[in-house]
């Protein structure tokens, strides 16, 4: 029995011997491991969400707001066929800018593709069209605040009524009135078609509040606001108007 005792596999000098080479190595490999999982949590923790995305249809302006936002500049632009993307830094702060492509066969592709980096978005209006192309503004703001990520993750929008320099351009308080009705027809429409197919409807379909028109200030917790700007600089030496959108990217980050 002694000699059992003295040979058990449970004593910690026999079964364990921290000076060994393959034991140190088994630790330095866990330790390695433990450590890289740190780092990408950490990572992933600090680029999280981190995206703001800059949406419409297309020739709203969303690329020349893009590149005078992200690098100071005016540039002849044309209809987008793919995302634009680049860091916007601000003090200590960092967001990602994506410039999404308005064309309607690509916007949706894209945005699935980006939606769950969001931190926020940005809904770019032609202030100068917004009445003829009310229907199809509406109708594709009407989708995105309809989308389950949008909902789950309550995402600030920020509807930038653009092209504010141009002498036909309508602003923030019209805009917002026309885009309620216009939201209010399509609600009653979906909600419609909803019925005949037998399906039912629920929080991310019907939105804002039954019985009652529809008002942006009924999409809580998602928040939307309203903003004008000017992507076309007056005069070449000033820069372009692009305050409001700069102060609520801010107030996101």
């Amino acid at each position: 029995m002694e000699n059992a005792k003295n040979t058990s596999p449970f004593k910690l000098g026999h079964s364990l011997n921290i000076g060994d080479p393959q034991v140190i190595g088994i630790v330095i490999a866990i330790f390695t491991v433990l450590i890289t999982i740190g780092f990408f949590l950490w990572r992933y923790k600090k680029t999280a969400r981190k995206a703001v995305l800059l949406m419409g249809l297309s020739d709203a302006g969303k690329t020349l707001i893009y590149t005078q936002l992200l690098h100071h500049k005016f540039v002849r632009t044309h209809t987008s066929v793919k995302e634009n993307s680049g860091e916007y830094a601000f003090g200590k702060g960092l967001l990602r800018i994506i410039d999404i492509p308005g064309h309607e066969r690509l916007r949706a592709k894209f945005f699935d593709e980006y939606k769950h980096a969001a931190k926020g978005i940005v809904y770019i209006v032609d202030s100068v069209t917004v009445q003829k192309d009310i229907r199809d503004v509406a109708e594709f703001l009407y989708t995105l605040l309809s989308d389950l990520v949008v909902a789950n993750h309550s995402l600030p929008f920020l509807i930038l009524c653009n092209k504010q320099d141009q002498t036909m351009a309508k602003g923030c308080s019209v805009i917002k009135s026309l885009l309620e009705k216009e939201m209010n027809v399509l609600r009653t429409t979906k909600s419609s078609q909803l019925e005949s197919t037998n399906e039912t409807a629920n929080n991310n379909t019907f939105l804002g509040k039954k019985e009652k028109e529809f008002e942006f200030a009924h999409l809580l917790p998602v928040k939307v606001d309203f903003v004008e700007s000017t992507a076309v600089q007056r005069d070449p030496e000033e820069p372009a108007e692009l305050d409001g959108l700069k102060k609520w990217l801010l107030q996101i980050a």
